[in-house]
């Protein structure tokens, strides 16, 4: 049976060693004399980690800056060239115990998540074997008040034995590896005392099973061992998720492009392979590939996931086109300017990943108090064992099941459970309001915003064009401009068809990129487009219209105009009256043109906008906010709004948002109503007072029932019962939260 507890504990590097490569083609150098890195680091676990390789790093000589990213493992070093070289970092590192390859963008790994494959399999082993066990430890604690006998009590205990045992060398490995790696490194880690907790009581259960004794704890051992897997792999689910942005940044990159050769062959050739001077054929449907000028064709882009723009934008011979823009109308060839590394898909990955450093180094109340918690459960055992075995001069086994007791009734399971059962039923109450909650620590963050900024395109408006002046449009020519619209993809042509109730695409319609449709009747040419392809001279018009707009040209007939709005939320100015009521900060910051924001603003009460803001500056203003000492509220949909969610303090998306920006929001929300907005934030307060209740509550049960153990009044078993009553006690706090909705 002892050979059961023969746990294997592989190193830390060798849990998933990285391949050897050499570091030095993937330096990138500047023309200021210094070169950097990004590498992709294994064995991060915690912020102490972080903290051990950024200090280690800048007292490197040569090495003028280095950002751990602990969310993605990723570690960004810069250095002045010629005091060092990256085969001197990647050394450095492995003597502090990290493995490190260079991280390389086009060659992401397949997602399998094998420490989240390996925590599950432990948690559902914990599992199984604590529903068995509990079945055979009730009939053990019944026997105790009825005529059960010593030999059916020990054979319960062996059969206990036979199933926690195994469970136990399996499903502690997550938490024994890692607290063995922090030895090593000069580290107590919140995983110690687990290990130490669990491997001592089961120890003690067996040496208790083979002497015949009448109380074993192997239910403590294995139950202790299943709660805490459930919060550490649901951690690293969020964590894989997070690291997943990338891959989706990629897809809208595209995979391969197709490049005429000087000769005018096509090849197909991947993205990453482009270079300068290329020229790339883009055809409609078809992603653009790098950043590049139009060499000829005409065609219509949408460029809403970079700039905002509702409306998809003309493009001709000489105008700039960015990496991740879909060509909608007609094939275009371009000259590629900007490829790889340098794209503006690329810059935006960079802020996200800037954004997220930022971020990472935010650490929660929870793993604050568990450093100094750690240390202080191992003195407390040790100081219970000298107590009773050296001044009590009590026997070595009562002095260590007494020290047992305090390292089980100390287990941090209240203080663990403090913050995440929080999490888990705010996080089903927001799921019944179509509200996804993301990130681990989002709901704390979010009840401290003092400031909301709002995107605009799909944010405030649910992007989705509408006829305005329908009622100033004679039905003939709404019927006309429909049976053209009907036969083209473009959004305001689709949106002229819809007013119309739809239509029959009209036979022989001619769609020329960029300008609009055409079509010929009995009468002569009629034309459905932009105002001076349909003849209407500038003068004519003597408003500015806040949107976008449609001419209809006839013969025999004056020009019909069609103006047209993005809808709004039908709650957003309900919602933006209701932040402003709490005493919020609000903005509102978008791509699109400064009528059209300005509109947006006044419509929904925003008194503070900017337009045509690029990716860098929404980036810089959420950093003036932040350096004001703002707390902000980001709240967005679009690529170009992906590294600000990532960069704010806390973000929310809606879930028609681009699936990288969903990966960046800490919050995404279904349908088309903003009142999710106003139900997170409020979730969000109750949830703070409600995690600070569970800590007060948790540190009175370890002042109270420390003593007791402490004092030898506590066996293990009243010591694993009492440690579950705090987490019921914890657990049952929390569930108060789902009432309060019910009553709401």
């Amino acid at each position: 049976m002892a050979e059961a507890l023969a746990i294997r504990i592989p190193p830390p590097e060798a849990a998933a060693e990285p391949p050897v490569i050499d570091p030095a083609p993937f330096v990138a150098r500047s023309g200021d004399g210094t070169a950097s890195i990004l590498l992709l680091v294994d064995g991060i676990h915690c912020a102490a980690c972080v903290q051990r390789i950024e200090r280690a790093l800048e007292r490197t000589p040569g090495v003028l800056a280095a950002r751990v990213n602990m969310t993605t493992n990723r570690l960004a070093v810069r250095w002045a060239e010629g005091s060092t070289d990256a085969a001197a970092i990647v050394g450095t590192l492995a003597r502090l115990g990290y493995g490190a390859v260079p991280f390389n963008a086009d060659q992401l790994a397949d997602g399998e998540d094998h420490e989240g494959r390996r925590l599950l399999r432990s948690l559902a082993v914990a599992g199984f074997s604590a529903a068995n066990v509990m079945l055979l430890s009730i009939a053990v604690w019944a026997g105790a008040f009825s005529d059960m006998g010593g030999a059916t009590r020990g054979l319960f205990h062996w059969v206990s034995a036979l199933i926690v045992l195994p469970a136990v060398a399996y499903a502690v490995q997550p938490f024994l590896t890692s607290a063995v790696a922090g030895l090593r490194r000069g580290e107590m880690r919140m995983d110690l005392p687990i290990s130490v907790g669990v491997l001592l009581t089961a120890g003690m259960s067996l040496f208790e099973s083979v002497r015949g004794g009448p109380h074993v704890y192997f239910d403590a051992a294995i139950s202790l061992l299943f709660f805490l897997l459930i919060g550490r792999y649901l951690d690293r689910r969020a964590r894989a998720r997070a690291c997943s942005v990338a891959e989706n940044l990629l897809v809208l990159r595209g995979a391969t492009a197709m490049v005429i050769e000087p000769d005018g062959r096509q090849r197909a050739l991947q993205v990453g392979m482009l270079r300068d001077g290329m020229t790339v054929l883009v055809a409609a449907g078809g992603r653009v590939p790098a950043d590049g000028v139009v060499a000829a064709g005409h065609s219509d882009l949408d460029t809403s996931l970079v700039t905002g723009e509702t409306v998809p934008q003309p493009v001709a011979p000489g105008d700039r086109v960015y990496a991740g823009t879909l060509n909608q109308t007609a094939p275009i060839t371009l000259s590629v300017t900007a490829a790889g590394e340098r794209t503006l898909l690329a810059e935006i990955v960079r802020l996200m990943e800037a954004a997220a450093q930022g971020r990472a180094r935010y650490v929660r109340v929870a793993d604050r108090a568990a450093r100094v918690y750690s240390p202080v459960v191992h003195l407390a055992a040790l100081a219970t064992f000298a107590l009773w075995y050296g001044a009590l001069a009590a026997p070595w086994q009562q002095a260590l099941l007494t020290a047992v007791a305090v390292l089980i009734i100390t287990c941090p399971c209240a203080l663990g459970l403090a913050v995440p059962v929080v999490q888990v039923v705010a996080s089903g109450r927001l799921l019944k309001a179509g509200i996804l909650l993301k990130a681990a620590d989002g709901l704390e963050r979010l009840a401290a915003v003092d400031t909301v900024v709002f995107d605009k395109t799909g944010t405030l408006s649910l992007g989705r064009l509408r006829l305005e002046n329908r009622a100033a449009i004679a039905p003939e020519d709404l019927a006309l401009a429909a049976s053209l619209g009907a036969a083209s993809r473009h959004p305001l042509c689709q949106a002229v068809a819809r007013a119309a109730g739809g239509a029959i695409p009209h036979l022989g319609v001619e769609e020329r990129p960029g300008e609009g449709l055409s079509t010929r009747l009995p009468e002569g040419e009629v034309r459905l487009g932009r105002r001076g392809w349909c003849g209407v001279p500038a003068h004519a018009v003597t408003d500015d219209a806040d949107g976008p707009e449609l001419w209809l040209a006839a013969p025999g007939r004056p020009p019909v105009r069609f103006l047209f709005h993005d809808e709004l939320r039908s709650d957003a100015a309900e919602v933006v009256a209701w932040l402003r009521r709490r005493g919020l900060r609000l903005e509102l910051l978008s791509g699109d043109r400064a009528p059209v924001v300005a509109a947006v603003a006044q419509a929904v009460g925003i008194d503070a906008w900017r337009a045509g803001c690029r990716p860098a500056d929404k980036i810089a203003r959420l950093k003036a906010l932040a350096a004001e000492g703002r707390t902000v509220l980001m709240v967005g949909d679009g690529l170009n709004d992906a590294p600000a969610l990532a960069a704010a303090h806390v973000s929310m998306s809606p879930a028609s948002a681009a699936d990288v920006s969903q990966a960046a929001a800490d919050v995404v929300f279904q349908g088309d109503r903003l009142g999710a907005v106003r139900e997170a934030c409020e979730v969000a307060r109750r949830s703070q007072r409600l995690v600070l209740l569970n800590f007060a509550l948790a540190i009175a049960y370890n002042v109270i029932a420390v003593p007791f153990a402490v004092a030898g009044l506590v066996t293990p078993l009243i010591a694993a019962i009492a440690m579950s009553a705090s987490s019921l006690v914890v657990t049952l706090n929390a569930l108060r939260l789902y009432v309060a909705r019910r009553r709401s």
